[in-house]
């Protein structure tokens, strides 16, 4: 606590100017985060859930969450889980929220696990962490019934979330925790009463990189803690904030900041159904921060004005926009008036949507913010919990992926004389502690007290981060020119007729030439626009090689794209919603 009281007293006492909110408190560790939280907002809503599908919210304090926790963590104790591993695995919900807690708050190491993962996979990493317990969604009973059959892992106890009551093949999450709760009116402390050891592995996360190799990432209690602590000082986090949590929970952006953080800050969170209900689910739970992705702020932004050139409004809705920002100047923001309806698709609420995961547009960013929602981004990685950067939420830079929050620090490794380009690499108490059963994985990348991210990018005069791509990315010509595929996938996204795309580099068999290769996967609604019903294939190329032709006039000779794929069906990615850069079938062109 010592610690963590100075570390509060820095930040408050910084001469920084983008530190803009210094009323945080200090904490030690997750479970006296929680302890503190419930003193503080004991009769609060932390979590706003639904009972069945389609059904209202309905709320659940922090001082009720707080009693499943300590019920739940008290059943796992008495079932001999103390100091053992115990995965989780589902969508994003409250027993999913508890099961973490009551993992990590004091029973042992905690294992979120991927929804979108096969059978094998899941063997896999269950054997590699030396799971023991694993806590599920009913549509993974056979998966797990079947790993523990084969006898192949540690794994004892298969804990159902849905399951009304136990039976012999596997125990019931609602019946557990409620023997936990006789146990602790019984007098049973063991879970209560327990010390955590910051600074030790609690957590370990498995990256799902587009290379498809994962790693076991180790967090502490401490590197999360650090986040939670240092980032709403860059970012207005408030209890009367509401959360919408749509990314999956098992990855460290959701799990730490849309997760933790409302927790930590005496706010609540509600629960998104789906993507496909993100609309209908925003408008009922009327949220004030929405943590999302490209692909989700992207695709809203794009129907906003699908919608109005549709609806013959989109003229009017640029001369809107452009009285607002002269208005503004003096002032005056009529985005409320202007904007209600755009604004209504959010909820009527919404605060400030915050993007994370990959590098998203900067006209995306300001065309949102346009229309009266702040819109920013942050930078983060699995190993660092996962905060490097965030973007001050009253200054933020469309084109910067974000500023070290306080504590921090970002340097760019061996930057290039005349562009700054370099690997960037990260410091402080929320690196990670290594990859698991990996230390040759974790000396590549923990160096001399810094990270090396294997991302490129610079540092601006403000020190503001702006990324570039990613080192194993990089094209390199055969004139050893560098081709950054991000940048020219930036270029290809503005082109309304490309709704994603991916970019590589080959060498040409003839000529020894390093051309470059673009896959795009149409927008044919936006094609349909600018076509009409009856169009062709070759159409479609026609019409995005004229928009390429003038991108093309304006690039480096070595950076122009020479061959495209037009396809239609959807690129293979990761649970991250990423585009898997190196699967063949997602470049067409061979």
């Amino acid at each position: 606590m010592e610690y963590a009281v100075k570390r509060v007293e820095d930040i408050k006492n910084s001469k920084d100017k983008y530190i803009l909110y210094r009323d945080i408190r200090p904490i030690i560790d997750l479970k006296q985060m929680l302890e503190s939280s419930v003193e503080l907002y004991g009769d609060n809503i932390a979590f706003h859930v639904k009972d069945k599908v389609g059904g209202p919210y309905r709320g659940i304090t922090y001082r009720e969450a707080k009693r499943d926790v300590d019920a739940l963590g008290t059943a796992f104790c008495s079932m001999g889980l103390k100091g053992k591993s115990i995965s989780i695995i589902g969508d994003n919900r409250y027993e999913w929220a508890i099961s973490y807690l009551a993992a990590v708050c004091g029973t042992g190491v905690v294992v979120p696990l991927d929804k979108e993962l096969g059978a094998s996979e899941l063997e896999q990493l269950i054997k590699e962490a030396d799971v023991e317990c694993i806590i599920y969604t009913q549509k993974y009973e056979k998966i797990f019934q079947g790993i523990k059959e084969r006898g192949e892992t540690r794994l004892q106890f298969l804990v159902n979330m849905d399951a009304a009551v136990s039976d012999e093949q596997r125990l019931s999450l609602r019946e557990i925790t409620e023997a936990g709760k006789v146990l602790l009116d019984n007098g049973n402390r063991d879970f209560v009463d327990a010390q955590i050891e910051r600074d030790s592995m609690s957590i370990i996360l498995f990256t799902s990189g587009t290379t498809g190799i994962a790693k076991g990432v180790m967090l502490s209690h401490g590197n999360i803690v650090e986040d939670l602590m240092a980032s709403p000082t860059l970012l207005e986090v408030t209890p009367q904030d509401v959360f919408f949590s749509v990314l999956p929970i098992h990855h460290t952006y959701e799990c730490t900041c849309g997760f933790l953080m409302p927790l930590y800050r005496g706010a609540s969170i509600a629960y998104c159904e789906g993507l496909k209900y993100i609309v209908k689910n925003l408008s009922e739970a009327r949220p004030t921060i929405f943590l999302g992705v490209p692909l989700i702020f992207e695709s809203l932004y794009k129907k906003i004005w699908q919608n109005a050139k549709k609806s013959g409004k989109a003229n009017t809705l640029k001369k809107v926009i452009a009285i607002n920002k002269k208005t503004k100047k003096i002032g005056i923001d009529l985005a409320p008036i202007f904007f209600k309806q755009i604004q209504a698709l959010f909820g009527c609420r919404m605060k400030v949507l915050i993007c994370g995961g990959a590098a998203i547009d900067p006209d995306v960013l300001q065309g949102i913010r346009d229309f009266g929602v702040n819109a920013l981004q942050g930078y983060g990685l699995t190993e660092c919990a996962p905060i490097c950067a965030l973007n001050p939420d009253q200054y933020p830079k469309n084109d910067a992926a974000g500023y070290a929050p306080p504590g921090f620090r970002l340097k760019i490794h061996e930057p290039d004389p005349e562009t700054g380009i370099g690997e960037i690499c990260a410091g402080g108490g929320n690196i990670m502690l290594g990859y698991y059963n990996n230390p040759e994985a974790t000396a590549d990348v923990l160096r001399d007290g810094w990270f090396h991210t294997g991302d490129l990018g610079y540092l601006d005069k403000d020190n503001f981060v702006h990324i570039t791509g990613r080192i194993k990315n990089v094209i390199i010509t055969k004139n050893g020119k560098n081709v950054y595929p991000e940048e020219l996938e930036n270029h290809l996204g503005k082109i309304p007729y490309v709704q994603e795309c991916l970019v590589w580099g080959k060498n040409s068999e003839e000529t020894g030439e390093t051309l470059i290769f673009a896959s795009i996967r149409a927008d044919y609604d936006e094609v349909k626009e600018a076509l009409g019903e009856n169009y062709s294939e070759e159409d479609v190329a026609a019409l995005i090689w004229k928009e390429i032709d003038v991108l093309n006039t304006q690039l480096p000779f070595f950076m122009r794209i020479k061959k495209i794929d037009i396809r239609k069906e959807e690129f293979e990615k990761t649970t991250g919603k990423k585009i898997k850069r190196f699967v063949d079938a997602n470049k067409g062109i061979q």
